[in-house]
C-alpha cells in the first residue's frame, strides 16, 4: 500500500474549460462538504443513477460523510471548483484495491456541464495521481447506457469490456504506465 508522500504531486492545478471558465482542481478536503448541497442540486436524478447505479432521490448524510471522509493511504478524491463563482463543478474519487496495485474510480459532474471538459480534466488528474502513486491499473464500472462516459474513457485510452456479471455494465480499465498525461482539453 502506497501512502501519499512529499514528492507525490498533490498540487492545485489552475486550468481553463473550453468556454473560458477558470477552474481549480485540487484534493477534496473535509470542509468541502459545504459545497455538496449546491453541487448536488444541479445533478439530475438520471445522472445520480448513472453514478450510483440505483435511483436515489437525494444523497443521505451518511453517504455524504463517506464521500467526504476517506483514508488518504487507500483513497483520493479531487474536486473541480469554478474560480469565479467558487462553486463545485465535479468530483472524481479513487479507491485502491487491497493489494495496492490497482484502484477503482468514480466521477460525478454537474449535469449542465457534461461535455464542457470538467470530467476530462478530473479524469486526467486522477490518472496522473495514479501514475505518481505507482498503480498498475485504474478501472471503473460504467452503465452501458452511459455513452458519454464510455466515449470519454475510450478517448483516454481505457479498454472497455462487458462485465461478465452484469450485461448492463461495462468495465473500463486503463494500464496507468502507458497513459498519456497531458492535462489539457482535447
Amino acid at each position: 500500500m502506497t501512502v501519499p508522500h512529499a514528492n507525490m504531486k498533490l498540487n492545485d492545478l489552475h486550468l481553463t474549460l473550453r468556454d473560458g471558465t477558470p477552474v481549480l482542481i485540487r484534493r477534496l478536503l473535509a470542509e468541502d462538504a459545504a459545497f455538496y448541497p449546491d453541487f448536488l442540486s444541479e445533478v439530475t436524478a438520471a445522472d445520480l443513477r448513472l453514478r450510483f447505479f440505483a435511483p436515489i432521490r437525494e444523497v443521505s448524510h451518511d453517504l455524504l460523510d463517506k464521500l467526504i471522509h476517506y483514508d488518504p493511504a487507500r483513497a483520493m478524491a479531487f474536486i473541480a471548483i469554478d474560480e469565479q463563482s467558487q462553486k463545485m463543478l465535479g468530483v472524481v474519487r479513487l479507491h485502491d484495491d487491497t493489494g495496492g496495485e490497482s484502484a477503482e474510480f468514480a466521477i460525478l459532474v454537474r449535469s449542465r456541464l457534461k461535455g464542457h471538459g470538467v470530467g476530462w480534466l478530473l479524469m486526467k488528474r486522477m490518472i496522473e495521481f495514479s501514475k505518481d502513486k505507482g498503480l498498475k491499473t485504474v478501472q471503473g464500472q460504467v452503465l452501458s447506457e452511459n455513452t458519454t462516459m464510455l466515449a470519454m474513457c475510450a478517448e483516454l485510452g481505457f479498454h472497455i469490456a462487458d462485465d461478465p456479471d452484469d450485461p448492463g455494465v461495462k468495465t473500463v480499465t486503463l494500464p496507468v504506465r502507458t497513459a498519456h498525461l497531458t492535462l489539457r482539453l482535447k
